[in-house]
């Protein structure tokens, strides 16, 4: 990162409400920076692909196959790339299929050690992908779980030195359905089937009288008190603590 790519001073910040201006705000202030975004193409992965387009973002967007995805989710990423051709989806790998892994580290790995497959087949295949961005688009939101609870609509990763914009930081789930029905936002089936958020099918499971509006992460890693892969464990401090502690 070049000496002039500094935690920003949040001034001049778009309301925190609005995603679609916290979007063109990032593009405008941080252009010639290099950026992308990743989506694992649940609904507010979605909706940020279609918030990315509306904004005229030529990005590329990042989605991880760990090789145990549902079937409606691969599907699912074919037609959202048919319907923004102006990202660029970049689906990466982990290294080893879940075969591979399964001889190296042995059978169900993520029964027993869930941490070191979700690292293996999402932490790891992210990393080098992310080596030289200097902005990154998500979809996270605060409601997710007590982990994000605290995340603002930009801020500063000092582990990863660059810059996270998480437009849809304050909306509630039933905010994000009522967004994706209102524009057509392509979504996965599997939502109107008891499934809110959508990982791998091993770790992932229905809950009961969920709806697409539901607001649970039950469902995902079942009977653990985990709730993140690790893709987004906390290491970033907002841009205004970066204020008062850059140079």
């Amino acid at each position: 990162m070049s000496e002039t790519h500094r935690p920003p001073k949040n001034r001049q910040l778009p309301p925190a409400d609005d995603p679609l201006e916290i979007i063109r705000w990032a593009l405008d202030r941080f252009a010639g920076w290099r950026s992308v975004a990743t989506s694992g193409l649940g609904m507010e992965g979605c909706v940020l692909l279609d918030l990315l387009d509306r904004a005229e973002a030529d990005l590329e967007v990042l989605f991880i196959d760990t090789g145990l995805l549902f079937s409606e989710t691969l599907e699912l990423r074919e037609r959202l790339a048919q319907r923004y051709p102006r990202l660029t989806l970049r689906t990466l790998t982990p290294r080893a299929t879940p075969e591979e892994q399964a001889a190296e580290h042995g059978e169900a790995l993520w029964l027993r050690d869930p941490d070191r497959c979700c690292s293996l087949r999402k932490v790891q295949p992210l990393a080098p992908a992310l080596e030289g961005v200097d902005v990154w688009f998500t979809g996270l939101r605060r409601q997710q779980s007590e982990t994000r609870a605290d995340i603002h609509p930009v801020e500063w990763d000092w582990q990863r030195q660059l810059l996270k914009v998480h437009p849809l930081a304050t909306w509630s789930r039933a905010r994000v359905w009522r967004y994706a029905q209102k524009h057509e936002v392509p979504t996965n089936p599997l939502h109107l089937q008891g499934y809110p958020t959508l990982g791998c099918t091993p770790c992932t499971e229905p809950v009961a009288g969920a709806g697409p509006e539901t607001e649970s992460r039950a469902g995902r890693w079942a009977g653990r008190a985990k709730t993140e892969c690790g893709l987004h464990l906390p290491s970033s401090t907002s841009t205004a603590d970066a204020d008062r502690t850059s140079p």
